[in-house]
């Protein structure tokens, strides 16, 4: 049940992380939101520290670093696929991989559910493709590069939350300095190499920064969660994180929510009340 509520708590920062970094990604260019987003992030995990501990063993190092460069090459490769549409085939194609690969390992590791459990399971990855489709471009269909990018970037979401899950739980918040780190380093590496192309807009510092603190949080309670329950259980819930983007769009920008939308956030519901009960 633990397990579970860190899942949730980490799907709903990953989900306003994503809100806000598209916020600032409206007024600059993407790499120059996370060119502020990423050492925030990397701050937050650094002054967790001392509470929280961190052992720098071998394991940690190498999943770590691992993590952040399936970071990294998630993030270069979800806003390509949704530069190139239409958002509303790609993105439910990447949040279903990003939920499907890290069941499948949990299942080949030896992971079993209860018949809740087995009912819950599906049910939340129905609700990934619901509450991230929302209202496109009616008959508009990917091209095979857009939807080979699509899953690409959601293979690197996996492997992302994959590797933390093998991270040993005595090392602490280790994993994740390193993970920020690299994932920071080659993000900052990108910008550099492209600085011309960035335009002259300034980033938005307060939201960029925030996206980034809520991304770091996300991480932290995503490990937590990995550490205490089933990778099953915890990498579908947390797929979830297009219901929180979804919500804020409507609140503060007024978006609409789609009937396809409200049904997923009903099977959602259904599906992590079937998973506490298994």
């Amino acid at each position: 049940m633990i397990a579970l509520l860190l899942a949730l708590g980490s799907s709903l920062a990953y989900g306003c992380a994503d809100f806000l970094g598209g916020l600032g990604a409206r007024k600059a260019h993407v790499l120059r939101t996370v060119m502020v987003a990423a050492p925030s992030s990397l701050a937050v995990e650094l002054l967790l520290w001392p509470v929280l501990g961190a052992s720098f063993d071998p394991a940690a190092l190498g999943w770590g670093a691992a993590s952040g460069v399936a970071s990294a090459a998630a993030f270069a490769l979800l806003y390509r696929t949704l530069a190139i549409g239409p958002m509303n085939v790609l993105s439910p194609v990447t949040a279903l991989v990003s939920a499907a690969l890290p069941v499948a390992v949990g299942l080949l590791q030896g992971e079993h559910l209860g018949v809740a459990g087995l009912l819950g399971l599906p049910l939340a990855l129905v609700a990934v493709v619901l509450v991230s489709a929302g209202h496109g471009a009616g008959s508009a269909r990917p091209s095979r590069t857009a939807l080979l990018l699509a899953f690409g970037a959601g293979a690197a979401i996996a492997l992302q939350l994959i590797f933390l899950h093998q991270t040993p739980s005595g090392t602490g918040v280790a994993p994740l300095i390193i993970g920020r780190a690299v994932s920071s380093a080659v993000t900052l590496a990108a910008a550099g190499a492209l600085y011309r192309r960035l335009g002259p807009e300034k980033p938005a510092y307060a939201i960029s920064a925030a996206a980034g603190v809520l991304d770091s949080v996300a991480n932290l309670l995503f490990l937590l969660a990995a550490r205490s329950g089933d990778l099953t259980v915890v990498a579908v819930v947390t797929a979830l994180y297009p219901a929180g983007t979804v919500l804020l769009a409507r609140g503060v920008l007024a978006e609409p929510v789609h009937r396809s939308q409200l049904v997923g956030l009903g099977t959602a519901a259904v599906a992590v009340s079937l998973l506490a009960l298994s």
